[in-house]
């Protein structure tokens, strides 16, 4: 018994002077870290404020989560339209209850032939217009030769696109004008001002007509769709709620957004119909409908904490801020330059609608 004893006390201490060895060990830092790990040291301000910070990241994190519910409970109470932007004149569908959603027709081909002849005119001025001050730099004419070529080739196919006898010879003037400005360019080996000035006059007329027949035909589709979908939805119609999508140069006048808003009338502008701003002319639906159910939750939130339906359309701030920029403005005895203050849940157009002098379209320009 007192060997076994002494053996155990024996093994324990080797077991202690082994634990202690391979504690200093870890408490080395092996060659191989060195230079990637240094001492941390973060002040407790510091980590306090992160922490606090952790909870606007984290929102975000929860919008997204509960987002993906208020969507699907969205479609199965709410009929939904979603007009968005195209190349080939807009995409429009129709979600209902219950139902796969259904995508509009496109816009008759035509739309996009006009749009493309009159895209073409303008492409070419943006090509040439680099080189004006340049004489000397002849690098325009491997890009607009090249041009040139698909512009011989468009206008040779003409004769075969289906469209209007009085169209199709408008774009014919335009297509070949394309052509004449190109050789002219490239016979005097020169793109001048005075060139491109008188270009730009002798195309106006004919992309002027372009431009109004394209809008008629995509005007007229949109329209005849929403005919069919009104009808089709009956009492439904006055719970629908409908998004169009738009980037800032395109908002004003928007196509899409101004023809549902003949069918939604002006009570319900800013209310079940919205014009969604983006960073770029397309979109998906998904994001569309994501954007659109976080209007239209943040407006139960709104409701919830202040009493006001429509207050989180707004910049929560903004009417605080407001006041701070008047009495910060008034300290610096400088005039204040704000916009009206327009009430929560207003039904006016969220493009610019205050009149003025000059033009406000193509056919009033000149």
């Amino acid at each position: 018994m007192i060997k076994r004893a002494r053996l155990s006390g024996y093994i324990f201490a080797c077991l202690s002077l082994l634990f202690f060895a391979r504690s200093s060990y870890a408490d080395t830092l092996p060659d191989y870290w060195n230079g990637l790990i240094t001492t941390r040291s973060t002040q407790p301000e510091a980590s306090a404020t992160a922490n606090v910070l952790a909870l606007n990241t984290s929102m975000f994190e929860l919008y997204d989560a509960a987002g993906q519910t208020f969507t699907k409970n969205l479609l199965a109470t709410h009929p939904v339209i979603l007009a968005l932007f195209s190349g080939s004149g807009g995409n429009f569908t129709l979600y209902r209850p219950g139902q796969p959603p259904l995508e509009a027709p496109a816009v008759p081909v035509v739309y996009q032939v006009l749009k493309s002849v009159g895209h073409s005119t303008m492409a070419l001025a943006e090509v040439v217009s680099p080189y004006l001050t340049s004489p000397q730099d002849q690098s325009w004419r491997g890009p607009i030769l090249a041009f040139r070529s698909r512009m011989k080739s468009a206008i040779d196919s003409l004769d075969a696109v289906s469209m209007q006898p009085d169209w199709r010879e408008n774009s014919r003037i335009i297509l070949q004008g394309n052509l004449d400005f190109i050789d002219e360019c490239v016979a005097k080996r020169a793109i001048t001002p005075a060139m491109l000035e008188e270009f730009g006059h002798k195309q106006a007329p004919a992309l002027t007509k372009e431009v109004a027949w394209a809008a008629q035909t995509q005007v007229a589709h949109w329209m005849t769709v929403m005919d069919g979908w009104k009808a089709m939805l009956g009492p439904d119609w006055d719970k629908t709620i409908a998004a169009s999508n738009t980037i800032y140069v395109a908002r004003q006048n928007n196509v899409l957004f101004s023809v549902l808003a003949q069918y939604f009338g002006p009570d319900a502008l800013n209310d079940r119909l919205l014009l969604i701003e983006t960073m770029s002319f397309t979109t998906t639906r998904e994001d569309m409908l994501a954007a659109l159910t976080r209007i239209i939750a943040d407006r139960s939130v709104g409701q919830l904490f202040f009493g006001s339906y429509h207050l989180m359309d707004y910049e929560l701030m903004g009417g605080d801020a407001r006041d701070a920029i008047i009495a910060a403005t008034a300290a610096r005895k400088m005039k204040v330059f704000l916009p009206p203050a327009v009430p929560f849940g207003s039904h006016q157009w969220p493009t610019l609608i205050t009149p003025g002098p000059g033009p406000t379209s193509l056919s009033t320009l000149h």
